[in-house]
């Protein structure tokens, strides 16, 4: 054979030879993953609620209205055991104005809620308690000399009480029946306290 012929034979099968091997390494290279959304978006709030209430009925600030809102935010994640996890409440900070100009105030704590009969009721009816701390605008002063139309509160902050029983409208909007009290708990000299009766709309994301 010619040199040069020869030559040319081995570059081809050399060429050859090398082909199939690059066609499989770009074979191997696995596909880009497609993008896939989360089932539901994240969000540290869970809930946000608007509502009214009476204020304190029986008392000298009777006959006064308040407007009432409410974040609840989304339950930390404290056992991956689901029976567990649902005793855990979420955080909650709210706050209620009164339009009359009695006592007005700001709360942080926490919400627990319930599902009553789950099975037979289909998770619609559901039962709330909150438990946390007021600061407060109204009087802490002694009795004999509150003003006008004001309770005698004591402290600044007191602790607040909550319980609602709700219904849920939709997957997203609730409403609820709702009575909550703030007090000193008889560590102050005066204790006359707040009791208001309402209702809320809540919204869940």
């Amino acid at each position: 054979m010619h040199p040069h012929s020869f030559r040319l034979a081995a570059a081809g099968f050399a060429l050859a030879a090398a082909v199939p091997v690059q066609a499989a390494d770009f074979r191997s290279e696995p596909p880009p993953a497609a993008y896939v959304s989360p089932v539901k978006p994240l969000s540290i709030v869970s809930e946000v609620r608007i509502g009214g209430a009476v204020q304190d009925p029986g008392s000298a600030e009777h006959n006064t209205n308040n407007i009432n809102g409410e974040i609840l935010f989304a339950k930390p994640l404290v056992s991956v055991d689901p029976f567990w996890q649902a005793f855990v409440p979420r955080p909650t900070v709210g706050g209620s104005y009164n339009f009359g100009g009695r006592t007005s105030y700001a709360y942080i704590g926490a919400t627990w809620t319930v599902d009553l009969f789950p099975q037979t009721l289909n998770n619609i009816v559901f039962l709330e308690g909150f438990f946390g701390a007021g600061a407060h605008n109204g009087y802490t002063g002694p009795k004999p000399t509150a003003p006008a139309g004001f309770n005698t509160l004591g402290c600044n902050p007191l602790f607040r009480e909550a319980a609602a029983l709700g219904f849920r409208l939709t997957e997203h909007w609730s409403i609820m029946a709702t009575v909550e009290h703030m007090s000193n708990a008889g560590l102050c000299a005066n204790n006359r306290g707040l009791t208001n009766f309402g209702g809320k709309l809540g919204y869940t994301f």
